[in-house]
């Protein structure tokens, strides 16, 4: 995918970009074209090359057709946790690097709930920050509304799970999911 100076775009891990410029610079005896972004959250700069755009997860901010879905996926009345910190923090973390808006609000769902449950480590109350937030942002340019009002909307929403999981009896928690080098 192309994207064009000025076009808002989501950074996997760091949110809403602004495509600065697009510039060729010479690399390594060629050429190598690249996305300078501007990072909205912190105003800082990250350059892409257009050919890896793909590869590092870079993609145009949501449509606000989609929108319903991140709110039915995040009122589903359905939480999949990993029991085990280390297997749950790993799975967590993937999620989150492949700046799908949709595995965020499940990282979003389900650190909300364990933090309801119990205290979270430091690292992953880290997390559970920063999926709230770059769901809310994202949200907020999709729909061009207000954090603070997107950030109600999404709260309700995670309380439509919550209320649906208190009265099913406890959930089990789900085995870590096996890879082909386990």
């Amino acid at each position: 995918m192309e994207f064009q100076v000025g076009e808002k775009v989501i950074y996997p891990n760091h949110g809403i970009g602004v495509v600065e410029s697009i510039q060729t610079r010479p690399v390594g005896g060629g050429q190598v074209s690249l996305y300078e972004l501007r990072i909205l959250a912190n105003d800082s700069r990250v350059w892409v090359p257009q050919d890896n755009a793909d590869g590092v997860g870079l993609r145009p901010v949501i449509r606000p057709s989609d929108v319903r879905k991140i709110f039915n996926l995040l009122g589903d009345g359905k939480v999949e946790q990993l029991s085990n910190w280390k297997g749950r923090f790993k799975e967590n973390s993937d999620k989150m690097r492949t700046g799908s808006l949709y595995e965020v609000a499940v990282v979003l769902k389900g650190l909300t709930y364990l933090s309801r449950k119990k205290a979270l480590s430091f690292r992953e109350k880290r997390m559970l920050e920063r999926a709230k937030f770059l769901l809310v942002s994202e949200i907020a340019e999709a729909e061009s509304k207000q954090r603070g009002l997107i950030e109600e909307k999404v709260d309700k929403a995670l309380e439509k799970t919550f209320g649906a999981l208190k009265a099913r009896p406890t959930q089990k928690p789900v085995a870590p999911r096996r890879t082909a080098n386990a």
